[in-house]
């Protein structure tokens, strides 16, 4: 709820006046209602419609896309997008491999249709169910409901393969990267400053590598927050413009890639 306050306060709008909000999250309060629902009515968004995006750590990107859609069509003029996880309620603490890369965390922000040039330009979204195991927590859902066994075996918690994990995700974020790109035809020199999911520094450095670009050109702030999943997209991009890292007119690329496998780019001009 403090994340999608302070954003309303930014942005100068009440939450009444809102029209929609999207809450992306893999760790909602409840399997039912939507954590949205809670948020709409925590901030008195009496007239706002509201629902999940479940794409876990590119659940940023996700939102931000359906929120677009829903401008561009004119359907809502003012939407609160969240991005908000608590992944310390769901992992491991005796897992290292997962309990010590996770960190808490919300953001959110006020979309409307802007009157200048500035705004969202394109927008890409990919996904690839294959590679679900890969990343999951396999108890808890109705295929398989928390029993005495699966707690046992500690299946109500977060489950990585992380070498294949780390394989998967420099493939996805140079994907989508590349795929803006091409689309828009622009060269990474054209693009100010790329802001990813902060998963880890491993995955970061690889990515600037195989691009062959500067890591100055990768903004970085996993030191700070950890992975905080669906909110790590919109605590960065805060900390860039809090940072002066981006400026007016720049094209920023934020980037991101989640469990599912997910993953997608969204390019914007500030």
């Amino acid at each position: 709820m403090a994340a999608a306050l302070r954003a309303l306060a930014n942005a100068k709008v009440e939450a009444r006046e809102l029209d929609l909000i999207i809450l992306a999250t893999a760790t909602g309060d409840r399997p039912f209602p939507s954590t949205a629902c809670l948020v709409q009515e925590a901030i008195g968004a009496t007239k706002a419609a509201a629902f999940d995006v479940a794409a876990v750590c590119s659940g940023y990107v996700y939102g931000l896309t359906v929120a677009d859609q829903f401008i561009r069509c004119g359907t809502y003029k003012k939407i609160l997008l969240v991005g908000a996880d608590a992944f310390s309620k769901v992992v491991d603490w005796t897992d290292r491999s997962t309990c010590v890369l996770c960190g808490d965390g919300a953001s959110a922000a006020v979309i409307t249709a802007s009157d200048d040039e500035s705004g969202i330009l394109d927008v890409y979204l990919g996904a690839d169910g294959r590679a679900a195991e890969l990343l999951m927590i396999p108890g808890g859902g109705s295929r398989e409901p928390i029993t005495e066994k699966n707690i046992a075996e500690r299946r109500q918690y977060v489950k990585m393969r992380g070498g294949e994990v780390y394989k998967m995700a420099v493939k996805a974020t140079i994907k989508a990267i590349q795929h803006i790109l091409k689309k828009n035809k622009l060269t990474l020199d054209e693009i100010d400053l790329i802001v990813p999911h902060q998963a880890n520094v491993r995955i970061l450095s690889a990515t600037a590598e195989k691009l062959k670009i500067s890591r100055e050109k990768i903004f970085v702030n996993l030191e700070k927050y950890g992975n905080t999943s669906a909110a790590s997209v919109g605590l960065a991009l805060d900390d860039a413009v809090r940072e002066q890292r981006i400026k007016k007119g720049d094209l920023v690329l934020l980037v991101a890639f989640g469990g599912g496998f997910t993953w997608g780019a969204t390019l914007i001009q500030w």
